[in-house]
């Protein structure tokens, strides 16, 4: 009966420590991808913003004209940001399922070892 009580405590032990480092570890994807998309939106936000800033000042027609293709370069590198943005997101998130991956699979890599040694 002992022995069957170590092996729970142990195996509670193991899952206490396994939730906590996949606690761990999606909380620090979240913190990284929070920063890459924060990151981008200020990037974009402070670029529109110098760009109103610059129509806002524009007085006659011929200035308005001359920022419309500042205005399509900026919508262009805004995407641009966004994409790359949600690029390393992907990788970040991909990086974090195979390391919780490899926790699952721990435990699992270690029960066949002591098979062997029990059929022999």
């Amino acid at each position: 009966m002992s022995a069957q009580f170590n092996d729970f405590s142990s195996y509670t032990q193991q899952f206490a420590a396994a939730a906590n480092r996949a606690n761990r570890l999606a909380l620090e994807n979240a913190e990284s991808v929070f920063g890459v998309q924060l990151r981008a939106f200020e990037r974009n936000s402070s670029a529109a913003a110098g760009f109103f800033g610059e129509l806002s000042q524009a007085g006659a027609q011929a200035d308005l004209q001359a920022l419309l293709p500042k205005g399509m370069q900026l919508a262009r590198d805004s995407i641009e940001r966004l994409a790359s943005a949600n690029q390393e997101v992907f990788g970040l998130s991909l990086k974090t399922s195979e390391a919780l991956g490899a926790l699952v699979r721990q435990p699992f890599a270690a029960k066949p070892a002591k098979a062997e040694r029990k059929t022999r």
